[in-house]
């Protein structure tokens, strides 16, 4: 049997150098973590848009570093070889570079993951920059980013006029000079990402930004068709779990109704001589 060995950076390059694109995928817990190595992704971000998908709420901010570090833990426990990155949430590194850095290093430190992922460019170079020198390493994250969209004027595409085409290049750079070693560019148009990668010497990544890129990422819930609130149109759903799942649970539902769950095969025994003895303490307890 092959052994499998654990995803690095450096191998991650590798990968890059050959042209070989990088699988990654957005997971939240253990049995999906399990699955995803198996499958043989390199790359998990476990991502603050369990806010959404896992917690039912309308944006990522409300998610913690406490909630997000608990699944950390568990996704590594699913998949000790994977590349597990920790996605900083809202307000863990945006008040300060003091405070940025010590809950990087609780990802690392707590979570047992091998990066962090923070949003932002030329406004966050510094902070990244204190992090990189911590000794962790970092993904960047430029175009849409969820945690300001109210700022960007909702989930649009970035990069479609010159401004902000120019805008998310230089943050590229700036990004780049901080130390990330990689960067994922969301909702941007296919030929600004590729002017992205020929301009920059770190992995990019896309989710929705085409595929001129070096990697790929997409969140595990909506590959499977179980988050059903909303497609965005770069998802492509390989199946449809949501369907899938229903069906079972409503024919479950429909055995128990007209009692055809649980049958014999379901259940346990008992012995009729051991049945006969219990039989006979209730009664003498009457």
């Amino acid at each position: 049997m092959t052994e499998v060995k654990r995803i690095t950076i450096p191998y991650l390059y590798e990968l890059k150098k050959k042209g070989e694109p990088i699988s990654w995928l957005t997971t939240y817990d253990y049995p999906m973590a399990v699955l995803v190595e198996q499958a043989g992704i390199e790359m998990i971000l476990v991502g603050d848009s369990a806010s959404m998908v896992v917690y039912g709420n309308s944006s990522t901010l409300p998610i913690t570093m406490d909630t997000l570090i608990g699944h950390c833990q568990a996704v590594r426990r699913g998949a000790p070889n994977a590349f597990v990155i920790g996605d900083m949430p809202f307000l863990s590194y945006q008040v300060s570079v003091e405070e940025a850095v010590r809950n990087a290093g609780r990802f690392m430190k707590e979570g047992n993951c091998d990066a962090i992922k923070l949003e932002g460019g030329t406004r966050i170079a510094e902070t990244v920059r204190a992090i990189v020198n911590a000794g962790i390493p970092v993904v960047g994250h430029i175009g849409l980013t969820p945690q300001s969209s109210s700022m960007l004027g909702g989930f649009k595409v970035q990069g479609k006029d010159v401004e902000t085409a120019v805008s998310l290049i230089e943050d590229a750079k700036a990004l780049e000079k901080a130390g990330v070693f990689g960067i994922l560019l969301e909702c941007v148009p296919t030929k600004i990402s590729s002017l992205i990668r020929k301009s920059n010497s770190t992995i990019i990544f896309g989710i929705g930004a085409g595929d001129d890129v070096d990697g790929q990422l997409l969140i595990i819930h909506d590959v499977l068709g179980l988050y059903q609130c909303f497609t965005p149109k770069f998802v492509k759903q390989y199946t449809n779990l949501a369907s899938i799942i229903g069906e079972a649970v409503g024919k479950y539902r429909s055995e128990v109704k007209g009692h055809q769950f649980p049958l014999p095969e379901h259940s346990f025994t008992i012995s009729p001589a051991e049945l006969k003895k219990v039989e006979e303490y209730l009664a003498q307890k009457k």
